[in-house]
This record gives structure tokens, C-alpha cells and sequence, in this order.
């Protein structure tokens, strides 16, 4: 619940964004891309969390567990306002460079230059929902995210069409409503973390910077972020080159791209589960409760997949409906859709797999792979497309090759058993 909850919002922003028109669709889409992107680099404060606080955790050293998550807030804090002073002066620039209708990137801009004050809040949460998944507990993270993202969801319907007697902000009363939000949900992670380090002894010590913690953490950190780095960029390229097919195309590429954010997300949702069980189990010394945690998580997460491939290729014809009710985007997202139902039982193969590995720690090998596939294979089908008018089938071909890239590679070294230490 807590990986699907943030995309489930963005589904609605998108549903409700969408109905002012295609161009406040395609601004928004380009803007939460460019903000997904920033937030993505910085994902080790989820995933490098919980891999070494459930070490800790199945050590039986608790403690120490929450000592990650305290650091890794501080790492939150401090990386989200250098990003605020970075992002808020270049958002103009960054959108005409990304977009070349004006109107569509001055939008985007001013959504962008209000919802980048949540990002210090976004990894805020990230930094306690994975030290909190790595002790496995699950009740709070759910709890915490959920009343955020209602209040948003209740915020940006109001917000941005004026409703109930609250003024009409358009496009902006989106990126308010997000602020807001994040605003609740950060402001609980880190009462929670800073009360948990308090019942562990000294307050005042425990809350303080621990310089060596946050070197271990910033080591892992260089291969995930290196890793996230590699299809991000393929990403913003992708949102770039269909920007250049149209309005129609860019918004239909992104609407149906956010569904597979939150089908990742929601397969991601197994694979912390593995990611947790395997390093608890790891950090205990039980190599073969590990190997059964790995098979099992692998099994459920195909299943899902395929599950879900079945509900999209049905929904083909009603689900885009839910989010615009604009033809030429209608048109245009029948392409891509077909690419997302082929990759679903793919994806549920390589996100399971992929929290087996984070939870083992083998992050080196994960961003090699991830390199490899996204460099030699995504990224060159999204500019082939732009030079020869593949349009969005071209894209979503590099895509298609990528996460197949990713299967052989994750199979390979799950089968090979180096990952067992």
C-alpha cells in the first residue's frame, strides 16, 4: 500500500488535471516526470534503508536499525533542500529545453517550481518507510502515507476546479494539493523516527549526525543511484522525443507511462517484502530460508503480473477513458498499451528478482545490469524513433528490450547463487 499509494494519487491528479484540457494534461505529465526523476535518484533512502537496517533487524540488533533511519533522514534533509536550490531557479529552462510548445512549459514550470518544495518531505518519507520495512513494520508506513495522500486527493479535486466554495487555482491547486500532502506525511516519518531514537536512550545522542553510518549509506547509495540514473535519463529522453510528435502523443506516452508506475510500484510491493525477508534471513545466517523466500516472492509476483496483464488488455478501450476524454490522446495511448500488457509478466519476473538482490546487497551487479540494458538498449530506440518517425512504438520497443535485458540478467544471477553471503 505505501509504493502504490503515491502513484494511485498521481492516477487521480492525472484524472482530474485532465479534464481542463490536453495542454494542462501534457504540462502536468512532463513536470511530475521531471519531479519523479529528481525523487528516483534518491531512492537508496528507501532501498539502501531497509536492506541494512533488516541486516540489523535480523542480527537482533534493533537499535542499530533505527540508527539507519536516522541518518538517513538527515541524508533527506539535506539532499532535498540543495535540490529546492537547484530546481526552483532552473525550472523555466529545464521545460523549454524538455518542450517546445511555450504554453505547455510555462505550465509545467510554475507547477514544478511549487511541488519542489515537497521533495525534502518526499525523501523524508522514503528514509522512514525503509528503515520501518527493514524491522517490519508495516502498520504505520501504510497509516501515515494513506492520510496524506487523502488529504491531497481531497485537496487537488477543490483546488484546482474551484469547488465547495474554495477558489480555483487550475493546474497550480495540483501541485499545492501534493505539497500538502507530503507536507502531513513527512512531518509523521519523522516525529516517529526522532521519538523511536529517544526510547533507545539519549534523545539528544540519538538524533545526532553519525558520520560513519552515513558514509556506509552513501556508498551503497553511488550504485543505486547510478542504477535509477540510467533509466531515468532514458525516461526524460523518451518524454523529450514524444514531446516532439505533439501534444496528443506526449500526453497519451506519459498517461499510460504513470500506469506502469504504479504497476511497478505495485509489484515493487512483493519485492520489498522479499527484499525485507531475504536480508533478515541473510543477516541470520539462514542461506536456504533465503533461496525459499527468493522462489516464493518470484512465484506471487508472476502471478500478480499475469493477473494484471489479463484486467489491461481487457480495459483497453475504457480505462485511458478514466483519465481524458480528449480523441487524439485516446488515439495515440492505444499504442503504448499493448507494450505495457507484453511487459507485465516480464516485469513480475525482474521486480521480484530485483528485491532479492537488494536485500542480499549485490547493488553492485543491479546497476551494471541496469547500465547495460538502459544505455545499449532503451536509450537508443527512444533517439532512433525521433530520426526515423517510429513515434511512440519505437519508444516503448526500447522499453520492451530493457526490462528484457533486465529478466536475463537478474535470472542469471539469482541461479547462480553469489548472491547468497
Amino acid at each position: 500500500m505505501v509504493l502504490i499509494a503515491p502513484p494511485l494519487y498521481l492516477m487521480l491528479d492525472l484524472a482530474v488535471v485532465g479534464r481542463l484540457g490536453g495542454a494542462e494534461l501534457a504540462a502536468l505529465a512532463v513536470a511530475t516526470l521531471v519531479l519523479a526523476i529528481i525523487s528516483t535518484q534518491l531512492t537508496f533512502l528507501a532501498y539502501g534503508t531497509t536492506a541494512r537496517s533488516a541486516r540489523a533487524f535480523g542480527a537482533g540488533d534493533r537499535p542499530a536499525a533505527v540508527r539507519e533511519g536516522v541518518q538517513a533522514s538527515w541524508i533527506a534533509l539535506g539532499a532535498g533542500t540543495a535540490i529546492i536550490g537547484v530546481v526552483y531557479p532552473l525550472a523555466p529552462a529545464i521545460m523549454r529545453g524538455l518542450v517546445p510548445d511555450a504554453q505547455v512549459a510555462a505550465d509545467a514550470a510554475s507547477w514544478l517550481r511549487i511541488a519542489v518544495f515537497g521533495v525534502p518531505l518526499i525523501l523524508l518519507s522514503m528514509a522512514g518507510n525503509g528503515w520501518m520495512r527493514g524491522v517490519q513494520e508495516a502498520r504505520r508506513p501504510v497509516l501515515y502515507v494513506t492520510v496524506g495522500l487523502a488529504v491531497s486527493a481531497v485537496l487537488c479535486v477543490l483546488l484546482v476546479h474551484g469547488l465547495a466554495g474554495v477558489p480555483q487555482l487550475g493546474l497550480p491547486g495540483s501541485a499545492v494539493s501534493n505539497l500538502v500532502g507530503q507536507g502531513l506525511t513527512g512531518a509523521a516519518f519523522l516525529v516517529h523516527v526522532i521519538r523511536e531514537s529517544g526510547s533507545r536512550g539519549s534523545r539528544t545522542a540519538g538524533v545526532r549526525p553519525d558520520w560513519p553510518v552515513m558514509r556506509a549509506q552513501l556508498t551503497m547509495a553511488r550504485d543505486l543511484i547510478l542504477r535509477s540514473a540510467s533509466f531515468q535519463i532514458c525516461f526524460l529522453s523518451a518524454a523529450a522525443v514524444a514531446a516532439r510528435f505533439g501534444v496528443a502523443q506526449v500526453a497519451a506516452h506519459q498517461l499510460v507511462l504513470q500506469l506502469w508506475e504504479f504497476i511497478a510500484l505495485l509489484l515493487d510491493s512483493l519485492a520489498i517484502a522479499a527484499q525485507q525477508l531475504v536480508g533478515a534471513a541473510l543477516g541470520a545466517g539462514a542461506f536456504a530460508a533465503a533461496k525459499t523466500d527468493a522462489r516464493r516472492a518470484t512465484v506471487l509476483s508472476l502471478g500478480l503480473a499475469g493477473l494484471l496483464a489479463v484486467v489491461f488488455a481487457s480495459g483497453v478501450s475504457l480505462i485511458p477513458r478514466i483519465f481524458t476524454d480528449d480523441p487524439a490522446i485516446l488515439d495515440a495511448a492505444r499504442t503504448p498499451w499493448w507494450f505495457l500488457v507484453a511487459m507485465l509478466p516480464v516485469a513480475g519476473v525482474v521486480f521480484a528478482l530485483d528485491g532479492v538482490l537488494l536485500g542480499a546487497g549485490d547493488v553492485a551487479y543491479l546497476r551494471t545490469a541496469t547500465l547495460i540494458g538502459a544505455l545499449c538498449g532503451f536509450l537508443p530506440f527512444i533517439w532512433l524513433s525521433l530520426i526515423f518517425d517510429w513515434g511512440l512504438a519505437g519508444i516503448w520497443t526500447g522499453l520492451l528490450v530493457f526490462m528484457g535485458t533486465r529478466l536475463a540478467a537478474v535470472v542469471w544471477r539469482v541461479r547462480s547463487g553469489s548472491w547468497l553471503r
